[in-house]
């Protein structure tokens, strides 16, 4: 017999990610801690009430999809361009210290009389893979926060998702020079051309998008119905190749194709349409699936010290990395400050880094509680840190239309001419 547990599963989640999100509001915090929060609390972490099953985990990777292509077509491309050199800047320092700290906690605790690992790497290996997990930035949840406090399209803002895209290119490079150390098949010269090819790629595809379909649309005058699933088509399009051919994270290919449409008019339209399919069903399940992921394994007083330390140098490493960073690209401040702790969050990358890192040896199963600590605390602690750094900025508010958001403000896009 079929099992429908599927729709309970999703009932709840909507249920406990709109409870709590109305929770944590009261609190002055973002509601996507809310969301965060009810996956941790539903998951085997606390109730285990449910897993990730298999369509959970699609769902939220649309969602996640969707989530960058929102953010993709809400950049200022001139914006982007201007922080170019320093979104470069910032994604180096925000990749180079967090390996360098997480490589120094790993030395000190990784050897026989603190931690013994199973690992079967060598030690130097092992140490230098621990780094590389810190370097990932899990930028949805920076993103989804930005867009509910209206600060998405901020000069930081932009700089946060510059340097995002490229720290995962560069996270990219770094796990794959230390798994083909480890393993031979991985060669590090074809990595790279898929990298450089799927820029390529996509800057062809873009004009040929922009030339055959865009400007016929903009001519005829046809339905926005229509265009508005042409250009859904697009961005899975990009996502596909993008994670399918070259190796490059599909959330790469869905900003990327944002912001080809951003190029676009009826942008606006656009993104109302999908940011009510985020918030009625995709954000939630997104959100919550990193929660449904954390199981808290039995660890002992070495391995707590581990996560607890561990933790705090993953948090100072983001901000003072990107920071220092952003202060080298010129920014302000407050601004550096803004950047550094909107690159904190790990969330899922850290965990598919570290999943890859077990597959090649290069990580023990005892260093999974650790770091599944440190995404747990990450994740959530970014959002409220966001909202306290950006909380003296009044002068630089936008249209909020995140998860949470105000959607009345974009109702006037709704109410277009349907075709």
């Amino acid at each position: 017999m079929e099992s429908y547990k599927y729709l309970f599963d999703l009932a709840l989640i909507l249920l406990s990610t709109k409870l709590l999100g109305l929770v944590t509001k009261k609190f002055n915090m973002p509601q996507v801690v809310g969301a965060l929060l009810a996956g941790v609390i539903l998951g085997p972490a606390v109730l285990g009430v449910m897993g990730e099953s298999s369509f959970i985990k699609e769902v939220a990777e649309i969602g996640v999809i969707v989530l960058m292509f929102c953010a993709g077509m809400e950049t200022d491309i001139q914006e982007l361009k201007n922080s170019g050199k320093a979104s470069f800047i910032i994604a180096v320092a925000g990749v180079l210290i967090p390996i360098a700290g997480g490589y120094a906690v790993a030395y000190f605790f990784n050897r026989p009389d603190m931690i013994v690992s199973d690992a079967s790497g060598s030690t130097f290996l092992q140490n230098m893979f621990i780094g590389v997990i810190l370097t990932a930035t899990s930028v949805s949840i920076t993103v989804e926060t930005l867009k509910e406090i209206g600060k998405l399209k901020t000069s930081s803002g932009n700089a946060i998702l510059g340097a995002a895209i490229i720290d995962d290119i560069l996270g990219i490079i770094a796990l794959t020079v230390i798994t083909s150390m480890a393993d031979p098949t991985v060669n590090i010269v074809v990595v790279l051309l898929k990298i450089l090819g799927f820029f390529a790629f996509a800057v062809v595809a873009g004009l040929l998008f922009y030339k055959f379909y865009v400007m016929w649309y903009e001519k005829s005058g046809k339905g926005m119905h229509r265009h508005s699933i042409v250009v859904f088509v697009f961005c899975l399009f990009m996502s596909y190749i993008a994670e399918e051919y070259f190796g490059v994270a599909d959330i790469t290919g869905a900003f990327i194709a944002g912001l080809i449409i951003s190029c676009t008019q009826k942008t606006q339209y656009v993104a109302a349409k999908f940011d009510t399919l985020s918030y009625l069903l995709l954000s939630p399940v997104f959100f919550a699936s990193i929660g449904l992921k954390v199981v808290l394994p039995k660890m002992d007083l070495s391995l707590i010290l581990f996560a607890v330390i561990l933790t705090v140098v993953a948090v100072l490493t983001k901000i003072c990395g990107c920071g220092l960073g952003a202060k080298f690209g010129k920014y302000k401040g407050k601004d550096c400050l803004r950047i550094g702790v909107g690159m904190i969050s790990r969330g899922e990358v850290a965990l598919i880094v570290a999943s890859k890192g077990q597959v090649v040896g290069l990580m023990g199963t005892n260093f999974l509680g650790p770091i599944v600590i440190v995404v747990l605390i990450t994740t959530i602690i970014t959002p409220i840190l966001l909202k306290l750094v950006y909380r003296d900025a009044p002068g630089e508010s936008e249209v909020s239309g995140g998860f949470g958001g105000n959607y009345e403000e974009l109702e006037v896009y709704r109410r277009g001419k349907e075709g």
